[in-house]
């Protein structure tokens, strides 16, 4: 079977005034449809790979679902690999008036047209851990660990991932996508259908930016310290500051820059 989540193709590479043909590996986009029942819930570009994770986590971050509890069933049917339908456990109710859009998203955009902090608040969320306590020194030990395993990022070059994180500087999981936002989606999916619900214990690293949606479903996945590669967006540094969640930007080698919450980091030399 073909491994959906990179393809190969054939391209001319030029370097220093040489040329040559050759075969290179791409990462795989696709779109994924969840369904409710027969409603369409949400249309989102992925990269092939843990589609059940994604929908579950999707729709926990997105408040369509509160619990593994309600969810019946995620399936994939026979005739269709770009499809989840969701069955949802008696006594559950679909209440999209909830979400103030019907989702849809993209491979560059996790919450287009919701950019509202009161939106995200009024979900009266709890602020994170107030007593998670992790290293300067094993913070910085992070990103090498989940490079480590990003197989289809070394191969394409062409993937975010999320990784999870204990106290102890472990990785837990993680997770590779086209699009930032469902490599978290794919993590929190993954604590929700194992129970583990909220991760008030881990550290989540995200490769590239953190932007305003990757706080988001950290903060209702009810993550403490958010570790990023590169720089926060201005609505993620509001937001984690409202949500007294820690936020690391800049986060290579023996540097990163913190933004809210410093004293959940043991800083002090």
């Amino acid at each position: 079977m073909r491994n959906r989540s990179e393809d190969l193709t054939q391209v001319i590479e030029w370097q220093e005034g040489k040329v040559r043909r050759l075969e290179d590996s791409v990462a795989g986009e696709e779109p994924l449809e969840i369904r409710i029942g027969r409603r369409s819930v949400a249309v989102t570009m992925r990269t092939p790979g843990d589609d059940a994770e994604l929908a579950a986590g999707l729709l926990f971050t997105e408040g369509i679902v509160e619990s593994a509890g309600q969810i019946a069933s995620l399936e994939v049917p026979r005739r269709s690999n770009n499809l989840i339908r969701v069955r949802l456990a008696p006594g559950a109710k679909l209440d999209l008036g909830r979400v103030r859009r019907n989702i849809a998203a993209n491979s560059s955009c996790g919450v287009c047209g919701k950019v509202s902090i009161d939106a995200v608040h009024s979900r009266a969320l709890r602020a994170p851990n107030p007593a998670f306590r992790i290293s300067a020194e094993l913070l910085c030990t992070l990103p090498e660990k989940a490079r480590a395993v990003q197989t289809v990022f070394g191969r394409t070059g062409g993937l975010h991932a999320a990784a999870l994180f204990d106290t102890a500087g472990e990785l837990l999981v993680l997770r590779e996508d086209i699009g930032r936002h469902n490599a978290v989606d794919k993590v929190v999916g993954w604590a929700l259908l194992a129970k583990r619900l909220p991760l008030a214990e881990q550290v989540l690293l995200v490769s590239g930016r953190g932007g305003f949606e990757i706080v988001q479903k950290a903060a209702i996945a009810g993550i403490p310290v958010l570790a990023c590669i590169s720089a926060p967006s201005s609505l993620a540094v509001q937001l984690a500051r409202r949500m007294q969640l820690t936020l690391a930007g800049f986060l290579r080698g023996r540097r990163f820059v913190i933004y809210s919450g410093e004293e959940r980091l043991r800083i002090a030399s």
